[in-house]
C-alpha cells in the first residue's frame, strides 16, 4: 500500500513540472488550469515546425487581445457603474498592458534579427 501511494506521489510530482514547465514556455497562455496535452515531438519535420510557430504566434496574439477586451470591458462596466470591481479592472488593464508589452518587445526582437540576417553577406 505504502508503495502504491509513492508511485502516485512521483506521477503527482512529475504532473507538477510539466504543468510549471508549460507556464514557463507560454507565460501568456490561459490554458494553465489544464494538464499539458500535446508535447513538441523533436522528429517533426520543418514545415510542422513552422506550422506550430504561426500556430503558437497565433495564439498569443489571440491571448493579448483577449486580455486586452477583457479590461477594456470592465474599465467600461466601472465606468458606467454597472460594476464597483474598481480593483478588478485596475488588475486586468494592467494584466493587458504587460501582456501587449511583452509582445511588442518579443516583436521588436523578432524585427531587429530579421533586419540582421537581410544584413548578411551572400
Amino acid at each position: 500500500m505504502e508503495e502504491l501511494s509513492l508511485v502516485q506521489l512521483q506521477q503527482d510530482m512529475s504532473d507538477k513540472m510539466a504543468f510549471h514547465r508549460q507556464i514557463a514556455t507560454n507565460p501568456l497562455s490561459d490554458s494553465f488550469m489544464l494538464p499539458p496535452t500535446r508535447q513538441v515531438v523533436a522528429t517533426e519535420s520543418v514545415s510542422g515546425q513552422s506550422l506550430a510557430f504561426g500556430e503558437m504566434l497565433r495564439g498569443v496574439l489571440d491571448t493579448v487581445d483577449l486580455y486586452q477586451s477583457h479590461a477594456s470591458e470592465k474599465v467600461t462596466a466601472v465606468e458606467l457603474g454597472k460594476s464597483d470591481d474598481l480593483i478588478g479592472a485596475t488588475i486586468a488593464a494592467q494584466k493587458a498592458q504587460l501582456s501587449f508589452s511583452a509582445l511588442m518587445q518579443v516583436r521588436n526582437k523578432m524585427v531587429s534579427n530579421f533586419e540582421d540576417i537581410i544584413k548578411m553577406p551572400i
